[in-house]
């Protein structure tokens, strides 16, 4: 098993959850899975998975100040549940047509 592309994720910074919805390599295009993560299990694993910003020139937006979304490294974040579900098999979640 390993996971072939992040379709979304959302990172809930008040409950630590991260959301994160995946196709493996052996997923249909027409099948997902979602799993909910505790974010914390993240660096416990020795990674960083938030997305370091190069805005040299300031064009950061009062809104994107103040969004609740937290931008993520894709490559790290598919790194992580490589390995998460290599440790934890039984984690995987099923997979749902849509």
């Amino acid at each position: 098993m390993e996971i072939k592309e992040i379709v979304t994720y959302y990172l809930n910074i008040d409950s630590n959850l991260l959301e994160v919805t995946f196709r493996t390599i052996d997923d249909s295009e027409d099948t997902l899975r979602t799993d909910n993560i505790d974010y914390s299990l993240v660096t416990e694993y020795g990674y960083d998975l938030e997305s370091e910003s190069f805005d040299f020139f300031g064009s950061e937006s009062d809104d994107d100040m103040f969004s609740d979304d937290v931008e993520l490294d894709n490559e790290k974040l598919i790194s992580f549940l490589n390995e998460y579900y290599l440790v934890n098999p039984k984690s995987l979640p099923k997979s749902d047509l849509f």
